[in-house]
């Protein structure tokens, strides 16, 4: 996406996590890092403090970092395409941008600037809500600072129009030249352990691993040979799809592995229709989860303690784990399940070791193809890493972008798919805390965590409070077009008027009851971050 493919399409950061102590300016965008990323977090903290860095956080909720933050923009829900587009129209006009590298570096500029033109700072506060001089001046900061670096989370790529998003956010970076230089870059912080290793390894319906599109044919046939198989032609589907498959009977059997789609996927009572649909439904996990209650047939499968492999890291970073402890019962390492399976269904499939399962991925796969176990013992390397003399890659697109120049996409502002009404007056946002991880499946196991935090809650803003009639720790009904659920209400300053914010860790008052399945149309991201509901006070 916008020159920055062989990131974005990965969603891997372009630059280290060492780097942020080096920055002059970090420009946070839709994260709650210190909560949900924080180690990262940390490090951002420390740089501010330590090294004097400016930061710069754009969310509509009051964040630690946001509170901490040199500048705090908070925008409407929603509303990111518009007040990044109105950041270039400001760096644009006032001549700020980096004319060397937008020449030789870059094609597209003129298309971008004609659609920027419009979005002045003052059109931009009338659809975001973000005073215009706010605007111009983290366009200034942004644009005259030598290292800048930019984070992002699902704050911004959960929307029908996430991939707008980051495409705007490459936009930007690019047009300041903040792209392929030690302390700056485009990094998204991923969501959970190994999601990187799992994406990079080919658990994308239209990628092969390493980021090898299925529609190439050359590398379809290297698999093929490599397999001795014929590999099916075109894309798969999404886990959203794959659900809305199976609700319609399309899909008759399902493998999940290690996820809790009950509670994380948007719109759960969908999701549990579409699972008991199913006519077999086989689940490995290490838990009992709400998932695998669910299930035909559950494999237990071996924590990371329990089995050797490797891990891929936000970074890129690929990172050797070794095994601690013995699995308890019949647990087994997830490859040792999938190889008996596959050879008891007919396919011939023998590791010896994940160090030879490593062998084959280096030989397959180009950006890992200087990876083995020997090599990644310590720190680990940094893709890409093509061959055995190559040290590893610490920051991306140094000298050119992977399609050669970075192509600038013109991008327009468009609303949400489902916003507040007369009917359901809130908007719903969903996130993460500190304290427990995903859908609580480990964490919420963990006495100590669940005494600090042990349910879910309903974050209300005081002014819609006082208008219903609630106090803290009262109990609300929340309702969407989908689902209804009950959780305590916490009154905070940290969400903004008519909004309220919930998590996803908790099962009783699971929040994908209530958010809605509606898709980004390119990367099918299902837009959690924004939905419609009423609350209701439940009155003894």
């Amino acid at each position: 996406m916008a020159g920055l493919a062989a990131s974005f399409g990965s969603g891997a950061m372009t630059n280290s996590i060492s780097e942020i102590e080096k920055a002059e300016l970090l420009l946070i965008i839709g994260s709650n890092t210190t909560e949900a990323h924080p180690i990262i977090g940390s490090a951002m903290k420390g740089a501010k403090k330590l090294h004097e860095a400016k930061m710069i956080v754009i969310d509509p909720r009051l964040t630690e970092l946001a509170g901490r933050a040199d500048i705090h923009l908070s925008p409407r829900f929603g509303t990111d395409v518009a007040y990044i587009n109105g950041l270039m129209n400001v760096i644009i006009n006032e001549n700020l941008y980096d004319k060397k590298f937008v020449e030789e570096r870059t094609e597209g500029l003129e298309e971008l600037k004609n659609t920027v033109e419009k979005y002045t700072p003052e059109y931009v506060e009338e659809i975001s809500g973000i005073p215009a001089e706010d605007l111009r001046k983290v366009a200034r900061m942004y644009a005259t600072t030598e290292k800048a670096m930019i984070f992002y989370t699902m704050g911004i790529t959960q929307h029908t129009t996430g991939t707008d998003n980051v495409m705007s956010v490459a936009n930007l970076a690019m047009l300041t030249g903040h792209v392929g230089k030690e302390s700056t870059g485009v990094n998204p912080l991923r969501g959970q352990s190994n999601v990187q290793g799992a994406c990079d390894m080919g658990c994308l319906p239209n990628f092969y691993t390493g980021y090898q599109r299925v529609t190439d044919e050359s590398a379809k046939s290297k698999f093929e040979k490599a397999w001795n198989v014929s590999l099916p032609e075109g894309a798969g589907l999404t886990l959203v799809e794959i659900m809305h498959a199976a609700h319609e009977g399309k899909i008759k059997g399902m493998y999940i592995m290690g996820e809790n789609p009950v509670l994380s996927d948007p719109d759960s009572n969908s999701v549990m229709e579409a699972l008991k649909n199913l006519d077999f439904l086989v689940v490995q996990d290490i838990f009992l989860s709400e998932t695998a209650q669910l299930a035909d047939v559950v494999l237990p499968a071996a924590t990371f303690a329990e089995k050797d492999g490797s891990l891929t890291n936000t970074e890129r970073r690929v990172q050797l784990w070794h095994k601690a402890v013995e699995p308890p019962g019949e647990a087994r390492p997830d490859w040792e399940i999938i190889c008996d399976i596959s050879n008891r269904m007919g396919y011939d499939m023998k590791y010896e070791s994940p160090a030879q399962i490593m062998k084959e991925i280096a030989e397959l796969t180009p950006i890992y193809g200087g990876m083995s176990y020997e090599r990644l013992e310590g720190n680990g390397l940094q893709w890409p890493c093509p061959n055995n003399e190559h040290a590893g890659t610490p920051f991306l697109h140094k000298d050119k972008f992977s399609r050669g120049l970075g192509k600038f996409y013109a991008i327009e502002y468009r609303p949400p798919h489902e916003m507040p009404d007369s009917e359901y007056p809130f908007l719903l946002n969903t996130g993460r805390m500190l304290y427990h991880f995903h859908t609580g499946t480990l964490s919420r196991r963990s006495p100590g965590i669940n005494e600090l935090y042990p349910e879910g809650t309903v974050e209300m803003n005081p002014r819609d409070a006082v208008k219903l009639g609630f106090n803290d720790g009262n109990m609300a009904r929340v309702t969407s077009r989908r689902g209804t659920l009950v959780a305590k209400v916490k009154v905070t300053e940290r969400s903004p008027k008519e909004t309220v914010f919930m998590t996803f860790h908790f099962k009783e008052a699971a929040a994908n009851l209530l958010t809605i399945a509606a898709l980004d149309p390119v990367a099918k991201i299902p837009e959690y971050k924004i939905c419609a509901v009423k609350v209701e006070p439940i009155r003894e």
